[in-house]
Order: structure tokens, then sequence, then C-alpha cells
């Protein structure tokens, strides 16, 4: 266990040392995302925007054009505080499962346990399963999609959210079945935080999130913003900016009430990006870190985007489903992404990781519904290909590279296999030994004399790898490993591959 522990930190640091390098290379590619982010807010005609690159647990650069404030001539910078809209949702998921760590509540418990007033509701149909937390953090609550509706909710009282549920609740599925986008869901998360701690939401995220992570900008009331520093939001209309009415913070906050800075934000984006890679280790943040990567994984199927192109390429489909506030989505390169968009009248942001790289952008804006996605999905493409950047290494492990030794050494004459205890007992009635040995002498006779084995290359724990280079040819071997302890080869393949 030590060994384990021991390696897995060498694992970590050797990740950590790699991404710094990553950084510097990176540098070269901060100018290219300056012109993508100007050039982009003067087409959109974008007032204010602000935008951030995180890596290695910080914020590396950050960018600025224009106004937050027209009237006075306010010229927005890192520390000018922006609505954030949706982006509020996932620190309510933060929140809920920080309470169902501590035993507070269940995913899986039905909601109406902590809002009485929605076990009264009159489902689609007879059948329909009891809406549960779970649902409405992944929005499959049933509800229909409550877009712009919701955004002028933000000012209601809990009150008089609880008095519109029990009136009844028109549905648009039943619940579990389908994603459908729902504000109303999350207003409620924010009740649940309420009747379980016993503090107003926005307190509790404020106490339990943002000073812990040392958020001392973000606020929800948007009153408590100093003046010069309060981003104020536009609509454009007939070639001009109008400015839009400020909602106070209320009940429906808790969807997208959020104003924060380009400074504070980003190190949120660095709490989420340090839930990678799983290891061994102390759990140091304010949630487990196994609790962040299960609220970016992939709950609810979103969307299937087959046309989707980057700038100046073939089209590249991107598949995409709802977390726990978050957003997942992973493209035709493999890439996985993990966020959210935010759109309010006056604002529109969006933040985006690739955890495997270690690496974020983020882009506030001050426009209604600034489609600020689309710009950080191609800065974050352009800056992985400009720097070159290379996905984090996945340990190998003791097993594996054991099992790698004792299989080099048995090839290719697979001489007395049959009482190997490397294999499982599937191996050899699934590959023949005569076969086998056919098979691997064909290869080793190609390649030529074996001049050196390189490195394991994992795909997880127990599957991957490796090359063996030949005078005339190298050799690819491929194997899977059981999950018996300890474990064996269950699947094999050689293969020639050209020098």
């Amino acid at each position: 266990m030590k060994k384990h522990l021991y390696l897995t930190c060498i694992f970590f640091a050797l990740y950590i040392h790699t991404n710094a390098q990553d950084t510097s290379s990176l540098q070269q590619a901060f100018s290219v995302a300056d012109q993508l982010y100007k050039s982009y807010a003067e087409k959109n005609h974008f007032p204010g925007m602000v935008y951030g690159i995180v890596k290695d647990g910080k914020l590396v650069y950050t960018g600025a054009s224009g106004l937050g404030n027209i009237g006075k001539q306010y010229p927005v910078n890192a520390t000018t505080c922006f609505r954030i809209a949706s982006m509020t949702k996932s620190f309510v998921s933060v929140a809920i499962l920080q309470l169902r760590d501590a035993g507070k509540l269940k995913l899986d418990d039905p909601a109406y346990l902590y809002i009485p007033e929605l076990k009264s509701q009159h489902y689609l149909t007879t059948d329909a399963p009891l809406i549960t937390i779970r649902h409405l953090l992944t929005h499959a609550a049933g509800f229909p999609e409550d877009n712009p509706w919701g955004d002028r909710q933000l000012a209601v009282t809990d009150q008089e959210m609880l008095d519109m549920i029990k009136k009844g609740i028109s549905f648009s599925n039943v619940p579990g079945v389908a994603y459908e986008y729902s504000n109303m869901g999350f207003a409620m998360l924010g009740y649940i935080i309420k009747k379980v701690t016993g503090m107003h939401y926005a307190d509790y995220i404020t106490q339990h999130i943002l000073q812990p992570l040392g958020m001392k900008h973000t606020y929800f009331e948007y009153t408590n913003v100093p003046e010069a520093r309060l981003a104020h939001g536009y609509r454009w209309l007939n070639d001009t900016w109008i400015e839009q009415p400020m909602l106070h913070d209320g009940a429906y906050g808790a969807m997208g009430g959020m104003i924060t800075t380009m400074e504070d934000f980003a190190k949120y984006v660095a709490f989420q990006l340090q839930a990678w890679p799983a290891r061994d280790g102390k759990e140091e943040g304010l949630l487990k870190r196994s609790s962040l990567r299960e609220m970016q994984q992939p709950w609810n199927f979103n969307n299937l985007n087959s046309g989707f192109h980057y700038p100046g390429g073939s089209a590249c489909p991107v598949v995409s489903a709802y977390g726990y506030g978050l957003r997942w989505s992973k493209d035709c390169k493999e890439h996985v992404f993990v966020g959210h968009t935010g759109g309010l009248p006056g604002f529109g942001s969006n933040w985006a990781i690739v955890p495997d790289y270690g690496i974020g952008v983020i882009c506030f804006a001050n426009l209604t519904y600034a489609p600020a996605s689309a710009i950080n999905a191609i800065v974050l493409d352009t800056l992985i290909s400009l720097a070159r950047l290379k996905p984090g290494p996945i340990p190998v492990s003791t097993i594996i590279n054991q099992r790698k030794e004792e299989l080099v050494k048995l090839l290719p004459e697979w001489k007395g296999v049959t009482s190997s205890d490397i294999f499982a007992v599937n191996f050899f009635m699934d590959y023949m030994i005569d076969s086998l040995k056919k098979e691997a002498g064909e290869v080793y006779a190609k390649a030529g004399r074996v001049l050196k084995v390189r490195p394991f290359i994992p795909e997880n724990n127990l599957r991957g790898g490796f090359i063996m280079e030949g005078e005339n040819a190298n050799i690819e071997i491929r194997f899977t490993l059981t999950p018996e302890q300890p474990a064996r080869i269950q699947e094999y393949h050689i293969r020639s591959l050209p020098k």
C-alpha cells in the first residue's frame, strides 16, 4: 500500500510538472486568444467583455475590452462584477452535494420531503414517478423549459414561489424520461438548501463555498456591489445599446443571480479542475474530489450536434449531456468539456474546462444572452492546438507493468504458457496455442532483432499497450486484465507496425 501511494504521488507530481511546462507554451497563444475574443466582441456588439484562462490552479491570463457602464464610461477589467446568470447553478449543486456528503439529504429523496407543496401535484400520468432531488439537478423533473419566463423571476420571494407550486405545476413530461431546462427546478433546490440548513441559499453558499475559496467579491444582491465595479446590462437594438433593469435577489436567484469578477470566478474554475486526476492523498477542498467528479459526469443526455465544426475545419460532431448543474460534452477529437453558460436580460457568460488537459476558459459579457459559449469553444480548441497541449498522463499500475514484463519473456515461442499463472481461465479457450505461436512468430520475424521495449501506455488501470522497436519493423502488443486479485491477462493482441 505504501508503494502504491508512493507511485501515485510520483505520478501526480509528474502531472503537475507536465502541465506547468504547458503553461510556458501557452504564452505564445495568448495573443491569438486576445484577437479571437476582441474580434468576436466587436462582431457581436458586446458593450464590455472580460475573459480569462485558468491553468495549474490559477488565472494565468486575462483580458478585457469595452465598458461596464456606458453612461459613466467605466471600462471593464478582471475586477468588474458581472451577473453570470445560470453559471450560478453549479454552486447550488456543490451545496446540495455538501449536504448529501454530510448525510443531511439523499439525491434520490422525493423533493416533496423538503417542499411539501409538491406532494399534491397532478402529474401527466398516474404511473409518473415522484420528483427527486436528482431530477432537479439534471433537468429531468418534467418541468417545461422556462427561458425567458424564468429569467424575469429572480426577485420573487420564497412564499410567492411556494404559492405558485401549491396552485399546481404544468408538466411537459413525466419525471425521469427527458431533458428539459428548468430554472424553476434550481429555484426549488435553493429552497431545499434553506429547509435543510435553516440558512438562505445565498448565505449558505457564501459561507460554505465562496469564503473558503477566497471569492471575496462575489454577490447575489446587486445593490451590495460597489457602484464603480458593477457592470450594467444592455440589449443591442436598432443599432444602439439599451440598458436593462437589474433584478434584486430572491428565490430564483439560485438559478442565476450570482454576480462575480473574473479574479473570483477563476478560483472556482480551479476548484472544479482540482478534482482531476483521481488520486490518493488528503482531501483538502470544500467538497470531496469524487463528488466534484460526480457532478461533472453526463447524467442526462441532451443533444447530438452532428453538424458542429470548428472554424476552418470539417464537421466535428459533438454529443452533450447535463450533469449536476453542469453541462458535459465530447467532440470528435475525444475532448471532454465541462462547464456552463449563463444568459439573462443584459448579460451572457460561459466557462468551460477540459479536465484531461487541466485548462479552462471564462468569458463574461454585458449584452443580453451574449453567445459566450461559442467563442470559448473556439479559444479552447485553439489553445490546445497552438500550444500542443497533451492530456495528463494516466498512471501505469504495478500489476500491468508486471504482466507486461512477464508476457515479453514468453514471446514469441509461448513455451510453458499453459502452466503460467499470468493468464485468466478464459485465455486458452479464446486463443489457440498454435495460432498464438504462428502469429507471434510471423510478427517477430518481420521485426527482426528487438532493440528496445518502450514504456507501457495505459488506457486505464487494467488495459493498454506498448511498442517493441525492432530492426526492420515495430511490434505493438495490447492486453486487458481481469477484475480478479491479482489481475490476469484475459485479452491479447499483437501486430506489426512500420518503423
